[in-house]
């Protein structure tokens, strides 16, 4: 039961264009291609597709590429 929850949050969190890879790595422990492998397991063909064309080259899928130097939610007004 466990295991299957777990795979649907990581199905949940790929399919999120805001949640990175290593997010993903960090706390679930699976690389990006087996993220990969899983969605393909477990979506059908198209939207594996749909999905791969979104995601490949996303910045926002790789931390390195996502960040940037002011945080994300902070307030302009804020100290």
């Amino acid at each position: 039961m466990q295991k299957l929850f777990d795979e649907n949050r990581i199905i949940e969190m790929a399919w999120e264009d805001r949640t990175t890879f290593d997010a993903i790595k960090d706390q679930y422990g699976i690389s990006e291609p087996d993220v990969i492998k899983l969605m393909r397991k477990n979506l059908k063909r198209n939207s594996f597709k749909l999905w791969r064309e979104r995601v490949s080259g996303r910045k926002t899928k790789h931390r390195t590429s996502s960040q940037t130097k002011t945080p994300r939610f902070k307030s302009y007004n804020q100290k």
